[in-house]
């Protein structure tokens, strides 16, 4: 039997064996032979750090047709197939060895028949092409926050975008030694034909949790792709329960207070809740727009972008909007646009970025003009709801200084936001980190259908935003939070946002905007530059300070009628929401810790007390105001 040197001597060149070599680390070099024999592609590329490598992904997407060039320099194109336009959560599983359960609500598969599954798959899988092997190092590299990756895919699309997404890791790896401490991802988009993955059918993407490994095949999309995004994240949750930090589905921004103050904030909100327009928000700067590390450092929380780049959702970016999104979208530089429009001309269109859409051009579909429909006569779009844009964070001008220091940045709070209609106030501050922890980043709820049939819209529930992605349990990812707070000394301040309350009449409460003065709220109020009012859910803004920022934020006057009716309490919208949280954690098979009912029935009980004072719905002139907590 050959030993993984010797396979690597066989399948590399020598000068990718002699990088591979270079990294002296066995487990990385048999997790790369074993795959490599597998998969059995034709030729192997191994990068490194230089720029040479990252230039020759580059050129090999183009070469392959993975990618076109369009109009504007540095500007490429990506397609993927037809069924292959979005994360495949029913095909993305954990690998579970016998006698682990982590419940119903995980998607799972016994490992050793899901090994088999997707390693019968994925054999012979790169015949006929290049095999890339490339290390990236998720978090700043050579700190706190570092976890040292290594990927194996066919496609230079992946490839390109993770150069362009992810930290440079060779250097990194090297300095780890013989370590075994790391993530390992395997991907082949599979049979191809004109160059996207033909057999969908086939997609998987499966998760060891023990290994560190993500697999995936017959599919292109970068959600499913690119393991170092959501599948890394599954990895690095269970790691940090394991180690006493936090890994997160968050937002990383820098909130500029008075002189020459800086407040960071994390925030977690679920898809189309308001997370890409907060980290972009006018006058802060962004550290990152998806996925933190959150470690204790000396009694403080310090966080850290997971990421170097952005891969967003590029409907409704527009030029009034989002400005510094598509300054740039629309100059030189490197961005990869992937299922929008593009003319025969090499300009890009997506959904809603405010311009007439041309008559014809190339998209998912194909060819497309205006009126084509798909097989069931329903309407093509010029361009996919999913279409995405890949950027450098490096290339925004918003970029916060500190994007890539190795220490992180001090957050000063942590802000949780979902879409709903009618309990949560704009803007609240949590008592302490339990109770916020507990009724804020716990019950989170996204309203993702209009009203129908006499309901208020459909709530979905999504604890810290991160649902989809635990591999442990509600009462474990609970546990884990509060035990984290403890050591805090100064725990970062939790509060609640909600762009999303409608009045009586059904229309918003709030504008596009106003999230800017909620953000100024929040820093005034971390740094104890203001009073608040003591209501039953939390601390909320006195109405002579949001009418100061308004005017000075956003030049804007802010009525006393419309503070009211966004402010006021909803007794029977709050006690309903508590009664929903107990039943959802009450049916999962692990019971969350005692201190979670008791701060629910403590709240409740602050709730029911109000009621019978003021009534059901509370204005908030009638509650006390005091400095809050210091």
């Amino acid at each position: 039997m050959k030993s993984a040197p010797e396979i690597l001597k066989e399948k590399c060149t020598p000068a990718g064996f002699e990088r591979l070599m270079i990294l002296a680390n066995p487990k990385m070099h048999e997790f790369v032979a074993h795959y490599l024999e597998l998969c059995n592609p034709d030729s192997v590329y191994v990068a490194d750090d230089s720029e040479k490598n990252t230039a020759y992904i580059r050129s090999l997407a183009l070469k392959a047709d993975e990618e076109r060039e369009l109009a504007i320099e540095g500007h490429t194109i990506h397609f993927d197939g037809p069924g292959d336009q979005a994360r495949d959560k029913a095909r993305t599983k954990y690998l579970l060895p016998p006698g682990v359960d982590l419940g119903s609500r995980i998607n799972s598969i016994e490992k050793a028949a899901g090994l088999k599954e997707v390693e019968d798959l994925l054999r012979d899988s790169m015949r006929g092409k290049e095999a890339l092997i490339l290390f990236f190092c998720l978090g700043p590299t050579f700190s706190g926050f570092s976890i040292p990756c290594v990927q194996i895919t066919d496609s230079s699309y992946v490839a390109h975008s993770e150069t362009i997404l992810y930290r440079k890791g060779y250097d990194y790896f090297q300095s780890i030694g013989d370590a075994v401490d790391f993530f390992r991802f395997i991907h082949s988009a599979g049979r191809l034909e004109d160059n996207v993955s033909a057999d969908v059918d086939g997609r998987r993407i499966y998760i060891d949790l023990e290994e560190d490994i993500v697999f995936s095949t017959n599919t292109q999309y970068a959600g499913n792709t690119i393991g170092l995004k959501k599948p890394a994240l599954r990895l690095a949750i269970r790691r940090a329960l394991r180690q006493g930090w936090l890994s997160e589905h968050m937002l990383l921004m820098g909130v500029h207070g008075p002189g020459e103050r800086v407040t960071y904030f994390s925030g977690a909100f679920p898809s189309a809740c308001g997370k890409t327009s907060t980290a972009m928000c006018a006058g802060e700067t962004i550290v990152g727009d998806d996925i933190a590390y959150l470690r204790e450092r000396g009694g403080r929380c310090f966080a850290a972008n997971v990421e170097a780049g952005i891969f967003g959702i590029i409907r409704d970016v527009s030029r009034k909007d989002d400005p510094v999104i598509w300054d740039v979208l629309t100059t030189p530089g490197e961005v990869i646009f992937s299922n929008v429009l593009i003319t025969d001309d090499g300009v890009p269109y997506w959904l809603g970025d405010g311009r007439e859409t041309p008559e014809r051009g190339t998209n998912f579909s194909g060819r497309w003009q205006k009126g084509k429909t798909d097989e069931e006569g329903k309407p093509i779009p010029c361009a996919h709801k999913n279409a995405r844009y890949t950027v450098s964070l490096s290339r925004l001008s918003n970029r916060d200084p500190l994007g890539d220091d190795p220490n992180g940045v001090e957050l000063g709070g942590i802000l949780y936001g979902g879409r709903d209609s009618d309990t949560w106030v704009p803007v609240e501050r949590a008592f302490d980190w339990n109770h916020g922890v507990i009724t804020k980043g716990a019950a989170i709820e996204s309203e993702t259908t209009a009203a129908t049939l006499g309901e208020e819209g459909v709530r979905k529930f999504n604890i810290m935003s991160n649902l989809d992605f635990l591999p442990v349990s509600l009462s474990d990812y609970v546990k884990k939070y509060l035990a984290f707070g403890e050591r805090l000394s100064k725990p970062p301040v939790i509060f609640s946002v909600n762009y999303f309350l409608r009045g009586g009449d059904g229309e918003y409460l709030n504008g596009h905007e106003d999230k800017r003065v909620w953000l100024k709220w929040m820093e005034l109020s971390i740094n104890n530059d203001l009073e608040m009012i003591q209501s039953p859910t939390g601390y909320i803004p006195r109405y002579p300070d949001l009418k100061r920022l308004f005017r000075e934020v956003l030049d804007k006057d802010y009525s006393e009628e419309d503070y009211i009716e966004q402010f006021k309490i909803r007794v029977p919208e709050c006690l309903a929401k508590i009664e929903r949280m107990l039943k959802i954690y009450n049916d999962e098979e692990v019971p969350p810790p005692e201190i979670f009912y008791r701060v629910f029935e403590e709240q409740k009980r602050r709730l029911e007390e109000a009621r019978a004072e003021h009534g059901d719905y509370i204005s908030p002139f009638s509650l006390f105001v005091g400095v809050g907590p210091t």
